[in-house]
């Protein structure tokens, strides 16, 4: 009798396997995209500004897109949850296409942010639909690997993104840096619809293995409810960019917006995220604490090097490609422990590792320390975050029934955004509080470093009691 050649188990298989491939390499083409688009905003965005007299514009232009973004994710979490991630996917592509366009060939400032407003929506209704998928696709046992692929696929555009689209808008236009991306993001979404065929329909509500009960964690999707929460939450957002600009009551509206946007999210986040539950609400509370810490110190990192140190900003630029290539390692490194390290035990280092860069950077301002003291804090930020993010996203899909999947990703991924928009919104009002750069950076990194310790004290309850 001829030999047969045994099937490959689930572990061996791999996310490179032939069942696998297609929809592997479109979804980190798809976050591949998402990430050159953002890194590339961030590089032009100073053009763009002078060349459409945008300068009022300028923090919207980066807010709006994290506040819709909110939106986009509770909305494609109730969809994906009533009739699965291929509609949602679907249209928040199109969605993010379509920003692209009237960005791209924006003629002025107000435009360009609708179509970043627009873009953001559909970018965060892109990343919960791919989580969904991810959760249907791939059996549990490879979604580390997949949330690592993730994580790398942020790698080459941290390296190549900025540099390329300085070249981009010198040679060509701007515009091209929007439009440019428009011909790559339809052939990525064309990689996986061959594994979307059979993922239509309503999920069966079948329980994961260690799963939370539903009516112990997860709210119920309410569809325009929560739409109308997430409105709200995005709106408080916006108010706590702006409120800087109000000469008077700026304090007010600040602590206002701070207020309702956390009354807002409540609905959107499982039962006891705020008060730090242990399970699943822990879980999605350290996910947006990190984000928050690591974002919020990040974003004035290389200010810092060019105020104080007198870096160039391509220069001031490579601490943040240190951390990319740092968490792209971290992730991987955990990736291939897999269980043999356990999800608590990684999420623990990994918020120790991001508080402790950010506490370096914040003595470094302080004392005056060598810039190369910062630089190298930042590789192990990002190695902290490269350890405990792709954790957090596996814990999240472990923790999650068949018919909340896509509520908990939207969860999951609005924290992320939220968290990170808030700690922008207030290191930009106590940057602006102070009268010096030293104090006005060493405030920045305070609270950053503040926002650390506290995703080291709620990451260990991201596990059940013993």
């Amino acid at each position: 009798m001829p030999r047969t050649t045994p099937a490959p188990t689930l572990e061996s298989a791999g996310i490179f396997h032939h069942e696998y491939l297609l929809v592997t390499l479109g979804a980190c083409a798809l976050v591949f995209l998402a990430a050159f688009e953002s890194l590339a905003v961030t590089t032009i965005m100073p053009l763009v500004s002078r060349e459409l007299d945008g300068a009022a514009y300028y923090a919207l232009a980066f807010a709006g897109p994290l506040a819709t973004g909110v939106i986009g994710m509770v909305a494609a979490g109730n969809w994906s949850d009533r009739r699965g991630p291929v509609g949602p996917l679907y249209a928040s592509v199109a969605m993010f296409v379509l920003g692209l366009l009237i960005a791209g060939t924006a003629s002025t400032m107000p435009a360009l942010v609708a179509g970043r407003l627009v873009q953001g929506l559909g970018g965060g209704a892109m990343t919960v639909a791919l989580y969904v998928v991810i959760a249907r696709v791939y059996p549990p046992v490879l979604h580390p690997k997949i949330f690592a692929a993730f994580s790398a696929a942020w790698v080459i555009p941290s390296l190549v993104g900025p540099f390329a689209a300085g070249i981009v808008a010198q040679v060509l236009s701007w515009h091209w840096v929007f439009l440019g991306v428009v011909g790559l993001v339809v052939p990525a979404l064309l990689m996986i619809v061959p594994a979307l065929r059979g993922l239509r329909g309503t999920p069966d509500a079948g329980t994961r293995e260690g799963a939370a009960p539903k009516d112990m964690s997860t709210r119920k999707s309410t569809g325009s409810g929560r739409l109308a929460w997430a409105a709200l939450a995005a709106l408080a957002v916006l108010g706590l960019n702006l409120s800087s600009r109000l000469p008077v009551a700026g304090g007010v509206v600040a602590v206002a917006a701070v207020v309702v946007a956390l009354i807002a999210v409540r609905p959107l986040v499982p039962r006891g995220t705020l008060t730090a539950r242990r399970g699943l609400p822990s879980v999605i509370l350290t996910r947006g604490l990190a984000s928050a810490a690591f974002f919020g110190a990040e974003v004035y990192l290389p200010y810092l090097l060019v105020e104080r140190y007198s870096f160039s900003p391509t220069f001031a630029g490579l601490a943040l490609t240190g951390g990319a290539v740092s968490w792209a390692a971290g992730s991987a490194v955990q990736g291939r422990l897999g269980s043999r390290l356990d999800h608590r035990r990684a999420v623990r280092t990994g918020a120790a590792m991001v508080l402790g860069a950010v506490v370096l950077v914040l003595v470094t301002t302080l004392l005056g320390w060598p810039a190369a003291v910062a630089i190298a804090a930042w590789v192990v930020a990002g190695g902290g975050m490269g350890v405990m993010y792709a954790r957090l996203s596996v814990m999240t899909l472990a923790l999650s029934t068949r018919d909340n999947e896509g509520f908990n990703s939207s969860a999951m991924s609005i924290s992320d955004s939220l968290g990170g928009a808030l700690s922008l919104a207030t290191t930009g009002i106590i940057f602006a509080a102070f009268p010096t750069a030293v104090a006005s950076f060493g405030g920045v990194f305070a609270l950053t470093a503040l926002i650390g310790v506290a995703a080291v004290v709620v990451a260990p309850r991201v596990s059940g009691r013993r």
